[in-house]
């Protein structure tokens, strides 16, 4: 899998047992649904191995996971660390108007009157709605650096180009 190719959908824990068992964070939404995800390849700085999970279950709120071939507690040490990649492929399609949160970084966004508000750096969840965290460009005319803006389809955003990279939204660009 190429460096594009991939997603990040957790990373290893600690140990847990003498058996070479991994606990696991999953950045999913439901903790167990890492599992839907596979194959896996586990990254540790410039290294990274496709593994075959055999057995998992939950153990409190944490998931855990049996690795083919790491059968001890020194062997699985090793992966400690690692982050959890597959191909985006293995990702569900979405309907028309859903989109990945990666696929909205990197946007440029402006205002249904033209005006550049900067580009998409990041997103944030708040539990009522998804916000876009916006870089504003170095020359914004009103001196901000960053704009929040909620993502509330057809109230703020009124569209989202893939192929132009650009977000279009009814935002003051004063806010």
């Amino acid at each position: 899998m190429s460096q594009e190719e991939q997603i990040i959908l957790g990373k290893v824990g600690a140990v847990y047992g003498i058996k070479g068992w991994l606990k696991i964070h999953s950045f999913t939404d439901e903790t167990d649904a890492i599992l839907d995800y596979f194959p896996w390849s586990l990254k540790l700085g410039n290294n990274t191995q496709t593994v075959e999970i055999t057995d998992w279950r939950k153990h409190n709120k944490v998931l855990i996971v049996k690795v083919a071939g790491i059968d001890d507690r020194d062997d699985a040490q090793a992966f400690v660390g690692s982050d959890i990649l597959t191909n985006v492929t293995s990702l569900p399609k979405l309907s028309q108007d859903d989109y990945y949160w990666r696929d909205l970084i990197g946007m440029s966004v402006v205002t249904n009157t033209g005006y550049d508000l900067g580009v998409v750096a990041d997103m944030m969840e708040t539990g009522a709605n998804d916000v876009l965290v916006v870089k504003a460009n170095l020359n914004d005319g009103f001196g901000k650096k960053e704009r929040l803006i909620p993502y509330l389809f057809e109230q703020v955003v009124e569209s989202v180009s893939i192929e132009n990279k650009q977000i279009c939204v009814d935002w003051d660009p004063g806010f």
